[in-house]
This record gives structure tokens, sequence and C-alpha cells, in this order.
């Protein structure tokens, strides 16, 4: 037995409910707008290629100054490429004709070095006006 005619289900519409999906629509919009304006547009980015007057060494093509501090028969010397030095105010000397100050410097210390020359060297780095300095320890 039917309760219902299959004529009442006819007439009837089916109706939805649009009010919520206009108001997501409008906030997926609105998130969006808002999030996705303030990119740079790749175009307006300046390019890391940078032209260098020609002629002219860069100071990133010399090697940064490296001071050893090694031991020699049985006293501790400064050793910068093949030339030693044995006090720091040869050294600080030396340093100072180095261009690339900006590559900065570093200090290698050999295993039992006076420490008095360790901070000797890294002072003479400074007193040279290298932008930075590092300690390596030598093995």
């Amino acid at each position: 037995m039917r309760l219902t005619s299959r004529g009442v289900q006819r007439d009837r519409k089916i109706e939805l409910a649009m009010t919520s999906m206009i108001d997501m629509t409008f906030l997926l919009l609105i998130f969006f707008m808002t999030t996705g304006g303030f990119m740079t547009i790749e175009r307006d980015l300046d390019s890391a290629i940078k032209e260098r007057p020609s002629g002219r060494a860069a100071s990133s093509d010399l090697e940064p100054a490296i001071v050893e501090i090694t031991r020699v028969g049985s006293g501790y010397v400064y050793r910068v490429g093949s030339r030693e030095l044995t006090t720091a105010r040869e050294l600080t000397d030396l340093l100072r004709k180095f261009p690339n100050k900006i590559d900065g410097a570093y200090v290698r210390v050999s295993d039992g070095a006076p420490f008095e020359m360790a901070a000797a060297a890294i002072q003479s780095c400074k007193d040279a006006r290298f932008l930075s300095v590092a300690y390596v320890p030598i093995d």
C-alpha cells in the first residue's frame, strides 16, 4: 500500500540554500585578494649578477689571509704563505699590505702553540683592519 502518490512528488521542486555558498565564495575571494597581492613581480627584482669595473680584480677573486702558528725547531713562528715571521709587529706590517680586507683572515694554530702568540695573531689581523677574523685549531 502506498501512502503518497507519484503525482505529488513530481510537482515538488528541489531548493538549494545558496546563501551559504555565496558567503563562502566571498570569503575565499577576500582571502586570495589579501594574501596574493603583496608578492613582488619578478621583473621588478634586482639582478644577482653585478657588473664590476674592467681591469680590476674583485676582492672575492683573492684568497683570504691565512696566518699559521707552527712549530719550527724549538720555538713557534707566524707563517703567512711562504714567509715566516717571529714578531707580532712584523705580522701586522705584512697584513696591512693585503688588499682583500673584506674576505677576512684565518688564524690557524697548531696544537701546543703558546696562547700569547694566538692572541697576538688575532690582534694583528684586527689592527690590519680585516673585517672578520676566525680562529681555526690544527690537529
